[in-house]
């Protein structure tokens, strides 16, 4: 049946037998939690399992359909290895995107995993809209105030509901994605770039995620907190370096 290579590949990813999925069954474990305790190893993992599905099928339907992602260039490899480093790479992203994995495992659930989702979803639609030539004027200050902002909300575990943590985070997302592809090499394949900075993305998160269940420990805690107000001040000095240069 056309359902059940779906049916697998959801149940794989939820460690759930796929012979005892129906389409529906398969369909809501992607979109409702599972589970009711995010502060379990176990579960984190579930719950990251399907940050990564949903973020594949998203951005295979995204990412397609344009001009500019029509052209080969230097090969899949060479695209995916770019994006999958410029995150890496930038402290900046890297700073923000760990940032938001913390701050959702300090807010709990259901934030701990709806941010790590919120984030590359809207990153990939900024990212798009980046290698299409959009322009988004100031994305580089909107990309030190997310060091800022999500450094501080680390630093102090600042309490907000999750509608506008979700806002906060899609809103610096969409900088991050914009100014991942509007530097892409022209001779690298926008598909493959996107898919490595989605990829490497999601990693960030998950690392911030594992850091923020430190905070049940009071020297984890403590280490957060300066973690955050560290990354805070580097977000300043990158809001200096701009106006200065």
């Amino acid at each position: 049946m056309i359902w059940r290579p779906f049916c697998h590949l959801v149940g794989s990813c939820f460690n759930v037998p796929s012979r005892e999925l129906s389409m529906e069954q398969a369909s809501k474990l992607m979109y409702h939690p599972v589970g009711t305790d995010c502060r379990g190893a176990g579960t984190i993992m579930l719950h990251t399992n399907r940050t990564l599905l949903t973020i594949a099928l998203a951005s295979s339907f995204l990412l397609v359909g344009h001009p500019a992602f029509a052209h080969i260039g230097s090969g899949f490899g060479g695209g995916f290895t770019n994006g999958f480093l410029h995150p890496m790479t930038g402290p900046d992203h890297l700073l923000a995107m760990v940032s938001v994995g913390i701050w959702g495992a300090e807010l709990g659930a259901p934030a701990i995993w709806v941010l790590p989702i919120t984030f590359p979803l809207i990153m990939a639609i900024g990212g798009a809209a980046g290698i299409m030539g959009m322009p988004l004027p100031g994305t580089e200050i909107i990309i030190a105030c997310s060091v800022i902002v999500l450094g501080a909300a680390v630093a102090t575990s600042l309490r907000v509901n999750l509608a506008l943590a979700m806002v906060i985070v899609g809103i610096f997302g969409f900088a991050h994605g914009h100014a991942h592809g509007s530097e892409m090499p022209v001779s690298d394949d926008a598909l493959a770039f996107s898919v490595g900075f989605v990829i490497a993305t999601g990693m960030l998160h998950a690392t911030g995620i594992a850091i923020g269940l430190l905070t049940k420990w009071p020297a984890g805690f403590k280490a957060i907190r300066a973690m955050g107000s560290l990354s805070a001040l580097f977000g300043i000095y990158l809001i200096v370096d701009l106006i200065r240069g």
